[in-house]
């Protein structure tokens, strides 16, 4: 699995629908791919998607190591509905990430929140993907306070849960992190209204900070996002000769 994102490009080495190698690169290169594969050679297929950058390059190198490649894309087949308007503008991290909720998860009715360099908010209903909300991400929050503005400080995600900060840092710290909070919770309510059957599952690199901050969630063992493109490649395999 590749997953080009905003910031980082991940591969997972997935086994039994788990990630049992996951590896961080600022940039793809034929060494890196060299070595997973040499490292695996029973490997046959890999998927590459990404959320703006071309899979391109992503894919030839795979195929260079001797890999069936899938480029993900909107007209790929997935195993959930999708009632997007505009399908072809969809990231393809938040479809991975439903149908990971969906089929590796089980949850046909749930709420995803991926806390990345964006935090995505997304709704599955009945096992189709709704749509949902994009907002910035935890990081982006702090980097941005900072970038534009004289005298403010850069800060990091924090654990600490107080009401009001006591120093400009805390007040940072705290105005981002329970920002965040109140805009979620916010958005559970609302969905809830509709369909009090909803699960909330996080996932993401910045998780772990709203776990114990907003009740009920389900914190995703495995990289939803992974999970999903792992079903999204088996589901296509039957068709291979077409896609790959």
């Amino acid at each position: 699995m590749v997953d080009i994102g905003n910031s980082l490009i991940k591969t997972a080495v997935m086994d039994g629908g788990e990630a049992i190698d996951v590896r961080r690169y600022e940039a793809l290169d034929p060494g890196a791919v060299k070595a997973i594969v040499g490292e695996y050679p029973s490997l046959e297929r890999a998927i590459v998607a990404s959320t703006g950058q071309s899979t391109v390059h992503a894919a030839e190198l795979l195929r260079s190591a001797g890999l069936r490649v899938l480029e993900m894309s909107h007209s790929t087949a997935v195993p959930i509905g999708n009632d997007y308007h505009t399908p072809q503008t969809l990231g393809v991290d938040r479809l991975a990430a439903a149908v990971g909720a969906v089929c590796v998860m089980g949850c046909r009715d749930c709420v995803i929140v991926d806390f990345g360099t964006a935090i995505t908010i997304d709704l599955v209903e009945g096992g189709v993907f709704r749509g949902g909300n994009i907002s910035p991400g935890v990081r982006t929050r702090f980097r941005a306070l900072h970038d534009y503005t004289e005298r403010l400080p850069e800060c990091e995600p924090t654990q600490e849960q107080l009401i009001v900060g006591k120093s400009t840092r805390e007040a940072i710290e705290q105005g981002v992190m329970q920002g965040i909070t109140n805009e979620i919770e916010g958005y559970i309510r609302s969905f809830m209204q509709s369909n009090a059957k909803l699960s909330l599952i996080f996932t993401g690199g910045d998780a772990k900070y709203f776990v114990k901050r907003i009740k009920n969630a389900i914190f995703a063992k495995c990289d939803l996002v992974f999970c999903g493109l792992n079903t999204i490649l088996e589901y296509n395999a039957s068709t291979e000769e077409d896609i790959f």
